[in-house]
C-alpha cells in the first residue's frame, strides 16, 4: 500500500514534524509513504531522516494568523496546485492521500477529489477546518475550538498530535552533559525551558528577560532559533543558556523541572510525554489564542508574557498535581500516531 503525504510549510518545523511522526507509524504498518512539498521549501528535516521529497505547490495563507487579503492570494494559486497535486498523485499510483495542516491539508483535499483518491487531512487552522470537510475525513488538532466540542461536524474526529517514538525516552545525564558546556549553568539550581517551537518569537525572549531580570534562582534555557535575525541581539547569554535548535529536546524536557512554551503545537505534548508541567503563554505567535489549558486541564497554566513569573511560582506551588496531569496526558499522546494509522488504515480498507 503506497500513501503520499502533501504538507504545508518549509520542511523543517513544526509541519514537517508532524508529518514525519504519522508517516512512521504508518511505515510500521507497512505503508511506503511519500512526501510533496511547495517547490521553495527546504525539506531539511526529511532529508536529514533519509527521504526525497517530490516538488509542487502548496500556497500558504497565513495558517492561524490568515488575512481575507492573504486567503485570498492563497486561493488565487489553489487551482494550480490542485493540478499539480493531482498529476502527483496519478504518477506515483498512490492508495491515499494524507494533507497535513493549512495549505497542505487544502492541496490534498482538492488534488484527492479530483484524482479520485481516499484522502484524509489533519486540520488545524481556521481555513483548513472550514475547507477539509467538505472533501474528506479530517482529524482535527488540539489548537482549534472544534476539539473541544462534545459533538463534531461530518467527517471530522479529533486526534492528539502524532509523536515521534523515542520522545517519551528523554534521558536526564543526556541532557546533563550538553547543559554542562554552558559556562552559566549550575547544577544545583532548577531548569526552566523556554521554547516557542523551531523559531524563537519575540514574546518568548521578552518573557524569559523577565524572568532573568527578577531573579537567577533557575537555569533559563532557551531553544530554538530567532524568527528574525535582529531577534537574537535580544537574548543576554551571560544570563541565559541559549542552546539554538537542538536535536535532543526529549532529553532536555525530561532534565527540566519546568517548562515555558507558546499555546500551541507539537511541543505541549513532547513535554507532556517526558511528565513536566507546562506554562503556557498565549497570544505571542500573531497575537493568537488557543485556550490550550482547555483541553490539558490541570498540567497547565495559561499566561501573559507579563505575568510569567507569577505563573511560574504558581506552578511551582502546585508541582506535584500538575506533573500527575502532565504524565496521564503524555501517555494519551505518546499512544496518537499509532492510533491515528489505525484509523487512516481502518477506513481505507
Amino acid at each position: 500500500m503506497k500513501c503520499l503525504f502533501i504538507v504545508t510549510g518549509r520542511g523543517l518545523g513544526g509541519d514537517a514534524m508532524t508529518a514525519l511522526n504519522a508517516m512512521k507509524a504508518l511505515e510500521k504498518k507497512g505503508v511506503e509513504c511519500e512526501i510533496a512539498l511547495d517547490a521553495s521549501a527546504h525539506g531539511t528535516l526529511f532529508e536529514k531522516h533519509g527521504y526525497n521529497w517530490h516538488k509542487i505547490s502548496v500556497p500558504h495563507a497565513g495558517g492561524h494568523s490568515a488575512t481575507k487579503l492573504s486567503a485570498i492570494k492563497g486561493a488565487s494559486k489553489l487551482l494550480v496546485a490542485t493540478f499539480k497535486a493531482r498529476s502527483l498523485i496519478k504518477k506515483l499510483k498512490v492508495d491515499f492521500v494524507v494533507g497535513v495542516l493549512g495549505g497542505g491539508a487544502i492541496v490534498a483535499s482538492l488534488g484527492g477529489k479530483v484524482a479520485r483518491k481516499l484522502t484524509f487531512s489533519l486540520i488545524s487552522t481556521p481555513l483548513d477546518s472550514k475547507v477539509c470537510p467538505k472533501f474528506n475525513q479530517c482529524y482535527i488538532l488540539p489548537e482549534l475550538n472544534m476539539f473541544r466540542w462534545d459533538e463534531l461536524p461530518k467527517n471530522t474526529s479529533k486526534a492528539f498530535y502524532p509523536l515521534a517514538e523515542n520522545m517519551g525516552d528523554g534521558v536526564e545525564a543526556k541532557a546533563l552533559e550538553k547543559l554542562k558546556e554552558y559556562p552559566n549553568f549550575d547544577e544545583n539550581k532548577k531548569t526552566i525551558v523556554f521554547s516557542s517551537g523551531s523559531s524563537i518569537f519575540k514574546g518568548m525572549i521578552d518573557a524569559i528577560n523577565i524572568v532573568a531580570d527578577k531573579t537567577d534562582e533557575y537555569n533559563l534555557v532557551l531553544v530554538g532559533l530567532p524568527l528574525k535575525e535582529e531577534y537574537g541581539e535580544l537574548i543576554d547569554e551571560n544570563k541565559i543558556i541559549y542552546v539554538g535548535y537542538i536535536d535532543w529536546i526529549n532529553h532536555l524536557f525530561k532534565f527540566a523541572d519546568l517548562t515555558v512554551l507558546t499555546d500551541d503545537g507539537v511541543s505541549l505534548e513532547e513535554a507532556f510525554t517526558n511528565g513536566k508541567p507546562i506554562v503556557a503563554l498565549a497570544r505571542i505567535k500573531w497575537g493568537r489564542y488557543q485556550n490550550m489549558a482547555g483541553v490539558f486541564k490541570g498540567a497547565m497554566i495559561e499566561s501573559s508574557v507579563e505575568d510569567v513569573c507569577e505563573s511560574i511560582d504558581e506552578a511551582f506551588k502546585n508541582y506535584d498535581s500538575m506533573q500527575e496531569k502532565a504524565l496521564v496526558y503524555g501517555k494519551q499522546c505518546m499512544a496518537a500516531a499509532d492510533d491515528l494509522a489505525d484509523d487512516i488504515l481502518k477506513r481505507v480498507k
